[in-house]
């Protein structure tokens, strides 16, 4: 069916939301609006489904998300007997409707759901999945996109989003699935009475929390502290459980963004809600110069990543997300050694773009590091694996660089709930000692050396886009840079061959993880540079490595590194 087709198809079809009616009447004669609509279908993933919210294939909408969740029945029916989705949304634009459509879909097909009953953070979702022995798990949100954008996240039986395997298996069921006429649709208020909706609870949400809790390092290390916080749930999913468990811990202190403090899908005062951005931090930085706080949290809008801002001298520090997880495994590998309850033979696992300095902290304390793919998933993988094993509490700590953390296994996904207790718990062990969390990362560089980390962003919107995203990754396998502003390349690693190469020995290695569109480029002196197209947005990130001997060195080096591959990424 051609673009034309479809799109009449639609507006003689796509009559359940006058939103979209609205939008595909406005777009009649917008040649270049009606193809970017219609010219594919959103693909379904290992992150699921992300898009711009409207109408069309290429949009996420009720239509799109009925599909969707048809095929993630018929893929469960074919595999379980009587199977149970649990399913949880965020503060997005129509992430209650979306959610609610997905439950009506589910029930109509004999899959029972289990259905948040207001909007609630992703890792809650993943340990609904586990608690209430579910087959799947579906999360709408968009994570920390722009408003423009939701999404349907995934989840395995293991609280894991899903696994490539899984995911192909799910999108070749949804393809056999009409748009239209194949989806099955149940009542909602009838099947709640049926026992085929059914309200996530209250007793839930307290066992989270106590599961959130248990991960303490140091406990009651908060109380008479007098640590100070300032919190922005960024108009998200995080204000409520988030205040909770610090007021759990003694943090009582704590004082809220109001601009940020309510749902709003729009973010009215942050339009890029992602805590890896000062932007996203600006109020709360503003309300922390007259509160005079320690330390400032922000959560992104599922509150599954956290950024934080610590005082130093009269001002506040914004960490990047490698500091503030190298500040975490540090703090939970010598306190727990310290007070004995490190376990034998512990384990971390860190993502490959993720701060080498980790490599040395782990060493240290005797820590095995694993190294997996970039995706939450991976670190949720090597958890089952040791649960598997029956070594589950070998686990101490995984992080990535992009401000994703989890300690505990209760959960299977990076935790902003935990992360902002243990960020605060560690902040009041410091504070008792008379040192900040500045003062913390500073020692640490002078222990270490000075890792700097940056992350480089390219978008590639539209359908033009996409292609061009293509043709960077093809050029650079074909034409491999020798060197980068001046370092010489000493070791590459293609991660969608499975091959790495030492070009001083030449020597080829075997990569031991799954195919993935990832290059990676080592230079002399520690430095390097990866790059990787996101898997969740149109746009090609780069990972530029430097190690100086101070904060000026290592900020010299990593401009000449950005400088060169912005220009490789954009010629």
């Amino acid at each position: 069916m051609s673009v034309k087709e479809l799109y009449e198809l639609w507006r003689n079809r796509a009559t359940g939301d006058p939103d979209l009616m609205e939008e595909l009447q406005s777009i009649s004669k917008d040649e270049d609006g009606i193809y970017d609509r219609f010219y594919r279908e959103l693909e379904f993933g290992t992150a699921g489904l992300r898009g711009v919210i409207g109408a069309g294939t290429n949009r996420m909408n009720i239509y799109t998300v009925r599909q969707t969740t048809q095929g993630l029945a018929n893929y469960l029916k074919s595999r379980y007997d009587n199977p149970a989705v649990a399913i949880a949304y965020d503060s997005r634009i129509k992430a209650k409707l979306f959610a609610e459509e997905s439950a009506r879909v589910l029930a109509a097909n004999g899959v029972k759901a289990y259905l948040a009953k207001e909007l609630q953070p992703t890792p809650l979702l993943s340990f609904a999945v586990r608690s209430l022995c579910c087959q799947s798990g579906i999360m709408i949100t968009a994570s920390h996109n722009p408003a423009k954008y939701n999404g349907y996240k995934c989840y395995g039986p293991d609280g894991c989003q899903m696994t490539d395997v899984a995911a192909g298996d799910v999108y070749a069921e949804i393809q056999k699935v009409d748009l239209f006429n194949g989806v099955h649709l149940a009542d909602f208020n009838q099947s709640v009475e049926n026992g085929m909706i059914i309200e996530i609870g209250e007793d839930l949400l307290e066992s989270y929390l106590g599961n959130v809790q248990a991960q303490s390092v140091n406990p009651g290390v908060c109380k008479g502290a007098g640590l100070k916080v300032v919190y922005t749930p960024l108009n998200g999913a995080g204000n409520k459980l988030v205040r909770r468990i610090l007021q759990r811990i003694g943090v009582d202190d704590v004082s809220v963004v109001p601009e940020q403090e309510n749902p709003d899908g729009n973010f009215p005062t942050c339009p890029y809600p992602n805590p890896e951005f000062r932007e996203a931090l600006e109020l709360a930085l503003k309300l922390a110069d007259k509160q005079k706080p320690d330390l400032v949290l922000a959560t992104d809008p599922d509150s599954d990543r956290v950024g934080i801002a610590v005082k130093q001298g009269e001002g506040y520090r914004l960490m990047t997300g490698n500091e503030t997880g190298i500040m975490l495994i540090h703090y939970i590998l010598s306190c727990r050694k310290q007070a004995g309850t490190l376990p034998e033979r512990p384990v971390a696992v860190k993502t490959i773009v993720t701060s080498e300095m980790v490599t040395r902290i782990a060493e240290k304390y005797g820590c095995e590091l694993r190294n997996v793919l970039t995706g939450f998933k991976y670190i949720g993988e090597q958890i089952l694996n040791l649960e598997q094993a029956g070594e589950a509490d070998r686990y101490v700590f995984g992080f990535e660089e992009s401000y994703g953390y989890l300690a505990g296994t209760y959960v299977r996904d990076k935790d902003a709930v935990v992360a902002s207790m243990l960020i605060c718990e560690m902040a009041a062990y410091y504070r008792m000692q008379g040192k900040s969390l500045s003062d913390v990362m500073n020692e640490l560089y002078a222990e270490y050396g000075y890792y700097q980390n940056t992350t480089l962003n390219f978008a590639f919107e539209g359908a033009a886009g996409m292609e061009k995203m293509q043709q960077v990754m093809g050029s650079l396998r074909k034409n491999p840079p020798d060197s980068i502003a001046g370092r010489k390349v000493v070791r590459t690693a293609d991660y969608q061959q499975s091959k790495a190469v030492d070009l001083t020995t030449g020597l080829e290695e075997e990569i031991k993880l799954p195919k993935s569109n990832v290059l990676s480029y080592f230079l002399e002196g520690g430095a390097a540079a990866i790059v990787r197209p996101s898997g969740t947005e149109p746009k090609i990130k780069v990972y530029v490595t430097s190690v100086g001997a101070d904060e000026q060195d290592a900020a010299a080096i990593t401009k000449q590194l950005a400088d060169e591959m912005t220009g490789i990424i954009q010629s």
